[in-house]
């Protein structure tokens, strides 16, 4: 059974030749690739944090690190090419911001002060 932020088994077959380790790739191989992806994909579309993975995805911290690889290597671009570009095309349905990310100072939501105001 699929769980709900998971791949398919078609989406699957459409990516796994695209995504580094596999055995004709130079360094290990990764005989998780599928447990992993996953893993990206329920920390991105829940929107929580990389600590707070569940403990069937492995330590949360090797997951980032190797998302992070995977980035710098554009392994992505080729999943979504792999999975369709009309994907890529499409608008999100939303969009998650953490107000720990973006910092604002604290009179932004005031607006300018007077010269003659208090700090």
């Amino acid at each position: 059974m699929v769980r709900r932020h998971e791949l398919t088994a078609t989406q699957w077959e459409a990516i796994q030749e695209y995504l580094p380790g596999k055995a004709s790739d130079p360094g290990r191989t990764a005989v998780d690739n599928r447990l992993f992806v996953n893993a990206v994909l329920f920390a991105l579309k829940t929107g929580i944090p990389w600590e707070d993975l569940p403990g069937r995805y492995g330590k949360p911290n090797t997951v980032w690190k190797r998302f992070d690889r995977w980035c710098a290597k554009g392994a992505w671009e080729q999943v979504f090419r792999a999975l369709g570009e009309e994907e890529l095309e499409q608008e999100p349905a939303e969009v998650h911001l953490d107000s720990s990310i973006i910092k604002a100072h604290q009179t932004a939501s005031t607006g300018r002060r007077e010269p003659t105001e208090k700090k």
